[in-house]
């Protein structure tokens, strides 16, 4: 075969899978879709789950978000401008909670915040009792979510020109105001985006929440654990919830993307 054949079989062959990911990843979401009638979308929104795991999901993921940015922003900073052997550890650490299950997280946050945890006795004796609870929800969103904010922002910020901020010094600003006047600015589209990723990533988490959290009606049932609840009962209210989801998943980061 010549050289001319075997490109264009081989670009043949790459285009034809290409297609067939797309497909694999469009085909589930349209069946979906069109699996359920308005009768049946009509029915899952009656449900006596669908409001408050969607309330809860929303306010969950907004603090979550709110904290994951506020903590992450200098900490990206700081491993995008540093050199040292302790960023480059560091890095590592905050990507953990990427490369492990989500099981794994929940019941390494029961071991950390449980009663019979690393803090659960301070936190005891403090009268603060964290697993099972709208904030041990919140903090299993933190933990998942938060690597996708920082490795982000941290390569957004590596675009920052260190000149651009020695300008902004010479000035008169000082680190902090060139940070926040200049810095932030210029890595913003890149800390949207992390934001939106993080968001979605918080959104959907599931196995984490269950473990440390629990499944309960208006205070820790998130829209995905309301989705493995309803599958229990009523498969067409499972995917109701399932639209929902993807629906706001999609709108919150149409918003986020669209503020950059």
């Amino acid at each position: 075969m010549s050289p001319a054949r075997s490109g264009s079989a081989a670009a043949t062959l790459g285009a034809g899978l290409g297609v067939a990911l797309v497909c694999l990843l469009v085909v589930p979401l349209v069946a979906l879709a069109a699996s359920v009638s308005w009768l049946d979308v009509r029915a899952g929104i009656a449900d006596p789950r669908f409001a408050p795991a969607l309330w809860l999901s929303l306010r969950t993921t907004a603090l979550s978000l709110g904290a994951i940015v506020i903590a992450g922003t200098p900490l990206a900073w700081w491993l995008a401008r540093s050199r040292t052997k302790l960023a480059r550890s560091v890095g590592l650490l905050v990507d953990l909670p990427v490369v492990i299950p989500p099981a794994v997280v929940g019941v390494a946050l029961l071991q950390t915040f449980g009663r019979e945890g690393l803090f659960g006795p301070s936190l005891a004796s403090l009268s603060i009792h964290i697993p099972f609870t709208t904030s041990a929800v919140v903090l299993a969103q933190v933990v998942v979510a938060a690597p996708f904010f920082v490795q982000v922002a941290a390569s957004a910020f590596r675009k920052v020109d260190a000149g651009t901020m020695v300008v902004a010094r010479t000035l008169g600003a000082t680190s902090t105001g060139a940070f926040i006047g200049v810095a932030v600015p210029i890595a913003l589209p890149g800390l949207v985006a992390g934001a939106s990723l993080a968001w979605a990533r918080a959104a959907g988490e599931f196995g984490a929440t269950l473990l440390f959290a629990g499944s309960m009606v208006g205070s820790t049932q998130t829209m995905p654990l309301a989705i493995q609840a309803a599958l229990e009962t009523d498969v067409r209210v499972a995917v109701v919830f399932s639209l929902v989801l993807a629906a706001v998943r999609l709108a919150g980061g149409r918003a986020l993307d669209e503020g950059r």
